[in-house]
């Protein structure tokens, strides 16, 4: 049996050199007990694979050479044997058994979100996500911050090309953190592969995850479900910290929210010039808009409507305000009363009515903003 045990050598160097190293050509560890647990399993059916790969070819080359014709052999007739058909299948069935007993441990573990410390609100969005602690009154969007002029291909790409954000995920190390997925629109994936966590968003519907991490750092994911043009560009970045910095971040997160209500009611009794407006909007549009109505207005046929001669953004200002905080059900125009500040939609407004050859002259204040928003929540919406 020499063919056997250099077989099995060529495979132990194999596993040994690549496979068992933490590369780019396996699975990554990672920095949660369940992340290793997959990955202790995940190398744990790979070894049983390769023992099997290396007994049923050397059996195989074996036979081919042992029993070659050229030697006279005649084969053996054990056509139907019963030895054989249960042999061939006992075997299958005990290697599927050992396997699973570990893998069904695993997955029960990955689906125990039960006695949590802190519990997110996670939902994708046509592409971004919000993320909301519950309980805690702090929530947030999270952009793709990776520069326009490195996706254009006119500066060099960095490191994280396509996997930073302006406002990363936040969460305590050595805590139980829950994940509750959902989504606004269309089916999206949260996936973070440090944290052995990959949960579909669908709309309408909430999905559970968590994860417990282990060591401090920033980890990247991204959404791994195809959800329309820029699914490529919407990353996740989760920042572990120790659980009293994550305190003391999140007693500061609840005092810039504060602070963001007070400066926003102090906004809504200025009277802005347009000029800022239009600055303003400028950039919000830039931001948030551009990339399904375009830069020049024009949108794109069939898909996302033009700016430029629209009846909604030349006719009533109410309409038009209603349609940036709201949205449109059943199309990809998202809500946006709780992405955008007060002067960023009377801004963006003022420099829709008035670009692209709309011209109305019209400038829309904060404050009528302000009280749309009043109004809409007195009636419920």
């Amino acid at each position: 049996m020499k063919i056997c045990r250099i077989v099995t050598v060529i495979v132990i160097a194999l596993v040994s050199e690549f496979a068992l190293a933490n590369s780019a050509y396996n699975m990554r560890q990672g920095v949660t007990d369940i992340s290793q647990q997959v990955y202790d399993l995940h190398m744990t059916i790979f070894l049983i694979c390769c023992a099997i790969g290396a007994v049923v070819f050397a059996v195989m080359f074996w036979a081919l050479l042992k029993h070659r014709k050229s030697k006279g052999v005649v084969p053996a007739q054990f056509h139907e044997s019963t030895k054989v058909e249960i042999l061939w299948t006992a075997i299958p069935f005990v290697i599927l058994i050992a396997m699973a007993i570990p893998a069904t441990k695993t997955l029960i573990a990955m689906e125990d979100t039960s006695k949590a410390d802190l519990t997110i609100k996670v939902t994708g969005s046509q592409w971004k996500w919000h993320y909301e602690y519950m309980g805690h009154d702090v929530e947030f969007y999270s952009l793709l911050s990776t520069p326009k002029d490195q996706i254009n291909d006119q500066q060099d790409k960095t490191e994280n090309y396509l996997l930073e954000v302006d406002k990363p995920l936040v969460i305590p190390t050595d805590r139980k953190v829950r994940f509750l997925m959902t989504s606004d629109d269309v089916i999206h994936s949260w996936w973070v592969p440090d944290f052995a966590v990959k949960k579909d968003a669908n709309p309408g519907f909430i999905n559970e995850a968590w994860t417990k991490v282990n060591e401090e750092g920033t980890y990247r994911g991204q959404c791994a479900e195809l959800c329309g043009k820029d699914h490529g560009f919407m990353p996740v970045v989760v920042e572990a910290v120790a659980p009293e910095k994550f305190d003391s971040w999140l007693a500061n997160a609840k005092a810039e929210k504060l602070q963001a209500q007070a400066e926003s009611e102090a906004i809504a009794q200025q009277t802005l010039s347009k000029e800022e407006l239009m600055t303003v909007g400028e950039q919000t549009y830039m931001a948030y808009c551009a990339a399904c109505h375009q830069p020049t207005g024009l949108g794109l046929p069939g898909v996302f409507p033009a700016l430029k001669d629209n009846k909604v953004v030349l006719g009533d200002v109410k309409e038009h305000i209603d349609v940036l905080l709201l949205g449109r059900p059943g199309t990809a125009m998202q809500a946006f009363a709780k992405q955008l500040t007060i002067k960023q939609l009377a801004g963006v407004i003022t420099y829709k009515r008035n670009s692209w050859g709309n011209d109305t002259g019209e400038v829309i204040q904060p404050s009528q903003v302000q009280a749309e928003i009043d109004a809409l929540e007195e009636a419920g919406k």
